[in-house]
């Protein structure tokens, strides 16, 4: 009677973590279709790392929206002051985890959000430019 009880906890934790996730699913653009449509001003790359992070580099023409602040309750208003609902929003961070996060945060508020697997790393390698 033990092992089943033992059973159906693990079966309802396993349930629940499948359930919560890691968040939105990464975009299936391509980095020549972010590229395209981040050249074309039909996107923006937003970078949802940490303040150290982005100080230790970050990607040109990227827009720094961390997402603890995506998290703590950013208002709407401020959320439109620093991104446009008529742009594609592509999130980015260092391994693809927390821009899942953060675009669904930005999903809830209206946004067209396509998260990017590609960490920060990968990006560069990709020809995607330092800041400098």
């Amino acid at each position: 009677m033990n092992l089943c009880k033992s059973c159906l906890l693990s079966l309802a934790c396993t349930l629940l973590l499948v359930s919560v996730g890691n968040g939105a699913d990464p975009t299936e653009d391509s980095l020549e279709t972010v590229k395209k449509n981040l050249n074309n001003k039909q996107a923006v790359l937003v970078d949802v790392r940490e303040k150290s992070e982005w100080d230790n580099g970050h990607i040109s023409g990227a827009t720094f929206l961390p997402l603890s602040t995506l998290s703590n309750g950013i208002t709407p208003k401020a959320l439109n002051m620093k991104l446009s609902t008529k742009h594609i929003i592509y999130t980015h961070c260092a391994a693809g985890f927390r821009s899942c996060k953060a675009a669904d945060v930005l999903l809830k508020h209206g946004y067209d959000v396509r998260p990017l697997e590609p960490g920060y790393d990968d990006l560069i390698d990709a020809g995607f430019k330092k800041a400098k």
